[in-house]
């Protein structure tokens, strides 16, 4: 007998597949264009995600219900901390050229938690999942915007060399953490959100999960994929984002026990592609920007085959 549970996350997938296949197609006809593909992130990172972050958060939990959760921070932060020794460990050893080191270290240990994590793990578990998704997000988006940061920025000619700093700060609060940020003040306040407001957050954050899956079928569709040369640094780097990310978790929760819905979270935030702004600080700080951006692509085009495989081993 088929196990429910199973046909319900292959849906999951499939949606998710279904939504990817439809901005390549879009994209391919030509209905979403090249100002398309600067609108459809805007929307999704300043109207949809901090709206519907408010208003699961608020409409979900009370002051004890999330005090009782956020602990549950500190599994993702020591994993990723776990992946990035391991990942720093195998650039050394690759003897990678400097203008690629530190890129390769970024996109080894954080991954895409939010603009690609959280409607994946809507489409998968539904709306349950947004609390453990948000406490995946919150030492990612940490760790990126100083530790990844930093190694970019160590690439490049324009050499920052501070981890942390007034441009990485004014970065890190992004308008999904702010409503993330504000959102948990208010509930452990008790607060509650007018009944107006989180029907118009719910609205409008309900757009999340198909504008961004569009545009990652509009990121694979402008993929330069005969660029791609599956060499030593690029199998390394794509074995640290689906597997030893992954990996890392299982471990430290193995340790740091958390609930199984919470723990499958993780697990599938860490096997989401590298941050997509990996290759824009890469050519910010003049690193090398093909390499970031065509190996960013390919890591979202291989997360496509790493959900359904960790959904069915989860």
């Amino acid at each position: 007998m088929i196990d429910l549970s199973f046909l319900h996350a292959l849906q999951g997938v499939l949606v998710v597949l279904l939504m990817v296949a439809t901005g390549y197609f879009l994209t391919r006809k030509g209905w979403l264009t090249g100002e398309t593909r600067i609108l459809l992130p805007r929307l999704v990172n300043y109207v949809a995600l901090p709206t519907y972050m408010t208003w699961n958060l608020m409409t979900t939990f009370d002051h004890d219900k999330l005090l009782a959760i956020l602990p549950g921070t500190v599994v993702p932060f020591l994993s990723m901390l776990l992946s990035y020794a391991i990942g720093h460990t195998v650039s050394n050893l690759l003897g990678l050229p400097v203008n690629r080191v530190g890129t390769f270290r970024s996109m080894f240990f954080v991954s895409s938690a939010i603009f690609v994590g959280l409607p994946v793990n809507l489409a998968l578990f539904g709306d349950s999942s947004v609390p453990y998704v948000l406490l995946f997000f919150l030492p990612n988006a940490l760790l990126f915007w100083t530790l990844g940061v930093y190694c970019i920025s160590s690439d490049g000619k324009l050499a920052g060399n501070k981890i942390l700093s007034l441009t990485t700060l004014k970065s890190m609060f992004s308008p999904p953490l702010m409503a993330f940020t504000a959102a948990t003040a208010l509930v452990l306040l008790n607060v509650r959100l007018p009944d107006v407001l989180a029907h118009t957050f719910r609205n409008l954050g309900s757009m999340t999960t198909p504008l961004s899956m569009l545009f990652i079928g509009m990121i694979i569709y402008h993929a330069d994929l005969r660029k791609i040369r599956l060499t030593k640094d690029l199998a390394a780097l794509l074995l640290g984002r689906f597997v030893i990310s992954p990996l890392s978790i299982l471990l430290v929760a193995h340790f740091i026990p958390i609930p199984d819905l919470m723990r499958k979270v993780f697990v599938i935030q860490a096997a989401m592609p590298a941050m997509t702004q990996t290759s824009i600080l890469a050519k910010l700080y003049e690193a090398d920007t093909e390499y970031a951006a065509v190996t960013t692509s390919l890591t979202v085009l291989v997360s496509m085959i790493a959900i359904p495989v960790y959904m069915v081993l989860l």
